[in-house]
């Protein structure tokens, strides 16, 4: 994808939300700091090709190889082991994260059916936006035949907001279609 989402941000996004915040200084205006997608499953730890599966599923939605996350402690009534993989984790930052934000709010999102728009009470005190999804096909590079089973993922995008009317202004400015409000 070409860099259009970053280079609008920067030429016309942030002087607008400086604008809009009463900022002093471009630097002040909020930003996207990062974008994290996640997802776990307990038979990880049992069927190796589950895992490998869903390692190439995130690494063809993100284009970067995602991360073992393994359990901290041994939990004997899940059947854990303080070691094993419990899930799958990717960090997205710089013009890889512009890239799969643009495609999250304009090909993936309008993909979902019945989609009417994400719910702004997502966003967290810090400035956050949390989105789950239910199902890993909405992505169009994930092949159904290739993927192994239906999987959610969660992800997080990590702004430099510092509170929730901040971060609410520069996801709209960047484009997530947010539900209208009844009136």
């Amino acid at each position: 994808m070409t860099q259009t989402l970053k280079e609008n941000y920067q030429k016309t996004i942030r002087s607008a939300l400086q604008k809009e915040l009463g900022l002093s200084s471009t630097e002040a205006v909020p930003k996207l700091v990062k974008i994290t997608l996640n997802t776990s499953s307990r038979d990880f730890k049992t069927d190796k090709e589950l895992l490998t599966k869903t390692k190439g599923w995130i690494a063809v939605i993100t284009g970067q190889t995602p991360v073992e996350t393994k359990a901290k402690h041994s939990i004997a009534a899940f059947n854990l082991r303080e070691g094993e993989v419990v899930g799958l984790k990717a960090t997205l930052r710089g013009n890889r994260m512009y890239d799969f934000f643009q495609k999250l709010t304009s090909i993936v999102l309008p993909r979902i059916k019945d989609f009417q728009g994400v719910s702004k009470k997502a966003i967290d005190q810090s400035g956050h936006y949390t989105l789950g999804l239910s199902e890993q096909i909405v992505f169009p590079e994930v092949e159904y035949d290739k993927i192994g089973r239906i999987q959610g993922l969660e992800i997080t995008i990590t702004t430099s907001a510092k509170d929730a009317r901040s971060s609410l202004l520069l996801l709209t400015a960047l484009g997530m279609p947010f539900t209208k409000d009844a009136k």
